[in-house]
């Protein structure tokens, strides 16, 4: 019987120390990203050549960025209607982006958010 406390014991220990090394602001950040990536956040990324001190990119509105496999920028955007547009850029070594968030957002610093979609998890058939 001791045993078995002791090993509950060690369990609920170990959880509180698990769960205590997450800070809040980990925790925001987290929410934060996964907002971003969801179309959640407004927001502007722009591109600069360092070189010739010329802006030559501005994207503004619901979007996702991501660096693919080829250290290229993939920008997608969701426009007004619901619609997406995907851009591709490549950066080099005298062209840099800046990403920011133009609208304040509103996420939890206690807890993660987990979103399910069932387009994701139920798989679509197409008939030919």
């Amino acid at each position: 019987m001791n045993k078995i406390f002791v090993t509950i014991l060690f369990a609920i220990i170990s959880i509180g120390f698990i769960t205590g090394c997450v800070n809040d602001a980990a925790v925001v950040r987290y929410n934060l990203e996964r907002q971003e990536q969801n179309f959640n956040v407004y927001r502007r990324v722009v591109f600069y050549n360092g070189i010739t001190g010329d802006y030559i990119l501005n994207i503004e509105g619901y979007l996702a960025i991501i660096v693919d496999e080829d250290g290229d920028l993939v920008v997608t955007v969701k426009t007004e209607d619901g619609q997406f547009l995907k851009h591709y850029l490549g950066l080099s070594d005298n062209v840099t982006y800046f990403s920011e968030a133009l609208k304040p957002s509103t996420v939890s610093d206690k807890s993660y958010k987990v979103i399910f979609k069932p387009s994701i998890i139920i798989p679509t058939i197409e008939l030919r």
